[in-house]
C-alpha cells in the first residue's frame, strides 16, 4: 500500500467494514493455522474468511463494492486459488485495525495479536484505576514507542481526545497502517519514522510501549527484541522514558520477560535502571506465554516466558 489515494482507498475500506459489523479476534499464529488446516476453511466464504483468516477468496463471496475497494487500495492479489487480501482486519474495543495478512513471514510484517489485547487492555486497566478527568488534565503529550497497527496510540486519543498524541515506528508499513486505522477510529495522531525517540522533538507527559520481547531467529523487526533473551529494546525504552518524560510523567510499558531459575530476568534490570529514579510497579499478566520457543536453544535455560506490565512515574508535578 502505498500513495495517498490507496490509502484513501484502504480508509474506506475499512470504514465500509465497520459498516458492515464486521467483527474478528485474532489469535496466535499457531492456532490460525490449526484452524485454516480444516478441510472446510480452505476457501473463504465471508469477510471473515477473507480479512480475518488470510483465506484465498472468490469475488463473489465479497460483496461487489468491498472487492472494488481493495482493488483500489491494492491488498487484493491474484493467487492460485483466485484472490487473497494482503491485509487482515482484526476489532479491539469495537474499533477495527488493519494490519499483515497471515503467516507474517515478512520482516517488515505489521504485528497485531494477543499482546495487542493484553496490552490494551492493560491500558484500559491503568486509566480506570486513575482518575481519568485529572489524566487528561495532565497528559498533553503521549508518544507510543514501536506503534505497530497503532492500537496503542489509538486508545490513547480515545481516551485523551486533548492531547497530542505522536505514533513512532522504524516501519514505514506500520505508520501508513497506523495513520488509515486511526482515520477509521475517528482520531487525530502523528504518525512518525523513528528509532524510538531519536526524531522526535521535545518531552512527553506519558509514554506507552508494546515492543517486541523475544528472540527471532528471522530478525523480523516486529518480534525481535534484540539482546541474549530479547529484552534489550524493552530496556531501551525505559532508558529513553527516563530521558524524554516531563516531571510527574509516566511510562506505561507492556512486555515480556524470561524467568531463569526462578528469577525474573528483566524485573532485575529494569529494578537497577529504576533505583533510586522514580516510583514503579511491576506486575505479571500472564505467567506463561510463548510456551514453544522453550523448545528452541535460546530458551533452553528458562522456566517460562511472562507478560509483564511495568508503570514508572517521575517525581515532579506536572505543570497544570
Amino acid at each position: 500500500m502505498t500513495g495517498p489515494r490507496t490509502q484513501v482507498a484502504l480508509q474506506r475500506l475499512g470504514e465500509a467494514l465497520q459498516q458492515a459489523g464486521y467483527r474478528h479476534t485474532t489469535v496466535t499464529p499457531a492456532t490460525h493455522a490449526r484452524v485454516n488446516a480444516r478441510p472446510a476453511n480452505h476457501m473463504a466464504t465471508d469477510l471473515r474468511g477473507v480479512f480475518g483468516w488470510s483465506r484465498p477468496f472468490r469475488p463473489d463471496v465479497l460483496p461487489g463494492y468491498i472487492f472494488a475497494l481493495m482493488q483500489d487500495s491494492g491488498v487484493a492479489i491474484a493467487c492460485e486459488e483466485g484472490w487473497r487480501s494482503m491485509v487482515r482486519a482484526s476489532t479491539l474495543n469495537n474499533h477495527l485495525y488493519f494490519h499483515s495478512a497471515w503467516p507474517t513471514d515478512a520482516a517488515g510484517a505489521v504485528f497485531f495479536g494477543p499482546d495487542t489485547y493484553r496490552y490494551a487492555a492493560a491500558l484500559s486497566q491503568y486509566f480506570s484505576t486513575q482518575n481519568l478527568a485529572l489524566q487528561r488534565l495532565q497528559v498533553r503529550r503521549a508518544a507510543d514507542i514501536g506503534c505497530g497497527s497503532g492500537a496503542g496510540a489509538i486508545e490513547l486519543a480515545l481516551r485523551l481526545p486533548q492531547a497530542e498524541i505522536v505514533a513512532v515506528d522504524i516501519n514505514d508499513a506500520a505508520l501508513q497502517l497506523t495513520r488509515v486505522n486511526a482515520v477509521v477510529a475517528g482520531v487525530s495522531i502523528q504518525a512518525r519514522n523513528s528509532d524510538l525517540l531519536a526524531h522526535v522533538e521535545g518531552n512527553f507527559d506519558l509514554i506507552v510501549a508494546n515492543p517486541p520481547y523475544m528472540v527471532d531467529r528471522a530478525e523480523r523487526a516486529y518480534r525481535d527484541g534484540g539482546g541474549p533473551l530479547g529484552a534489550a529494546l524493552s530496556l531501551a525504552i525505559v532508558d529513553a522514558a527516563l530521558e524524554r518524560l516531563n516531571p510527574g510523567g509516566t511510562l506505561l510499558l507492556y512486555t515480556g520477560s524470561t524467568i531463569v531459575d526462578g528469577v525474573d530476568l528483566f524485573l532485575r534490570a529494569v529494578s537497577q535502571r529504576l533505583q533510586g529514579k522514580c516510583s514503579w510497579s511491576y506486575r505479571e499478566l500472564d505467567p506463561d506465554v510463548f510456551g514453544e520457543e522453550l523448545e528452541t536453544g535460546t530458551y533452553a535455560v528458562a522456566d517460562r516466558i511472562a507478560a509483564v506490565f511495568l508503570c514508572a512515574k517521575i517525581p515532579g508535578a506536572q505543570v497544570s
